[in-house]
């Protein structure tokens, strides 16, 4: 953050904020047209030293790192909203207090006075020049179409085979994983479903690199299965595992579980009966399938865009900005070389892949 920009924060007046996600917001008009706002707000976000993860034609967001202990992290997300020559400034934590000390009300400040500063650098003449580099800019009109591509590996076609043998696989194997860790007594919700997600999401991310799938929406009820069948198999482990160490008589599956419901979850001798343990198991599934959710779409977009070279994402997604159709693209990926349509989709898989990308950067 430039030193201008350090004084004038110490100054300000803070005002705090106390809610479950605290924010603050404050209006402020500007002269200056929205492509003009856009181009002067990104300088300004850029000057505060905050990272920019989205844009379009009317707003701007951006997010403030702080490094805490060794570990940087995002604390407050800006939003800059305009519209008609009105701009609305919000600023919202990100962390899990419920009193922000007065931080959003300083954000707020801050991006309004370095967007009027970073405005009164520029006279008539250098806003009509910024004016039009930012709608170039928008349009692609500095992009030069290179005269060649980097040309595409081979790759198999997608078998979804793959991640259905190695997804049960890795199911019964954290089943039986889980059956003794909680017949030992030292089972930790969230800890626990935030490992089996992990070991899931890992085993997933080399499953999917070697059978090239990535059809999200059929993945998505791979791992439900999978999810379902893990917590199904520990119960049958424990069952197989109590009868066998115990020398009891053996009964069926279906008894077992009833004994299971009969007896209840005892939490720190507090007994909370069979509905305390049926909320424990929607628990499991529900935070397990949260978990792993967030980080199959991370890793299914990291696949994409990695698997791709940034020079046909780019010469794709020029031809989509003039407004060709996907069958034109595709008629201009095949003149470089790209001709498989298995390669074209993973080209436009990746040019997904960055607006995923763009998106989980907005999540706050």
């Amino acid at each position: 953050m430039n030193d201008i920009f350090k004084n004038y924060e110490k100054t300000i007046t803070k005002k705090h904020s106390v809610n479950f996600t605290p924010r603050y917001k404050e209006e402020f008009g500007t002269s200056v047209n929205n492509t003009l706002f856009v181009g002067i707000a990104e300088k300004a976000v850029e000057k505060l030293g905050w990272d920019l993860v989205y844009k379009d034609e009317k707003n701007i967001e951006a997010k403030r790192k702080e490094k805490s202990l060794g570990i940087e992290r995002w604390t407050e997300a800006i939003t800059a909203s305009y519209e008609n020559g009105k701009v609305v400034v919000k600023s919202e934590s990100l962390g899990n207090e419920i009193w922000d000390v007065g931080r959003n009300s300083k954000r707020v400040k801050l991006f309004i006075y370095a967007f009027d500063e970073t405005l009164k650098t520029f006279d008539t003449n250098s806003l009509n020049e910024l004016e039009k580099e930012v709608a170039k800019k928008n349009n692609w009109d500095d992009y030069i179409i290179p005269e060649t591509l980097p040309q595409p590996e081979h790759v198999k076609s997608p078998n979804i085979a793959i991640p259905i043998i190695g997804g049960l696989i890795i199911s019964v194997i954290l089943g039986l994983l889980l059956a003794f860790i909680s017949l030992k007594g030292i089972y930790i919700i969230f800890l626990f479903e935030f490992l089996v997600a992990t070991v899931i999401a890992f085993a997933m991310k080399h499953l999917i690199k070697l059978s090239n799938f990535t059809d999200f929406y059929k993945l998505q009820y791979l791992l439900v299965v999978m999810i379902i069948v893990i917590y199904i198999l520990n119960q049958y482990f424990q069952y197989e595992i109590i009868l066998n160490e115990s020398n009891y008589e053996r009964i069926g599956f279906w008894e077992f579980l009833k004994l299971r419901f009969s007896q209840g979850l005892t939490v720190k001798n507090l007994n909370t009966g069979w509905i305390g343990l049926v909320i424990s198991w929607i628990l499991q599934l529900g935070l397990t399938g949260l978990f792993v959710y967030l980080k199959i779409i991370s890793i299914l977009t990291r696949y994409a865009i990695e698997r791709v070279p940034v020079d046909v994402v780019d010469f794709a997604y020029y031809h989509f900005v003039k407004g060709k159709t996907e069958e034109e693209v595709r008629y201009e990926l095949a003149k470089k070389g790209w001709t498989d349509k298995i390669n074209q989709d993973e080209v436009f898989e990746a040019i997904g892949g960055f607006q995923n990308a763009t998106e989980l950067n907005r999540i706050k």
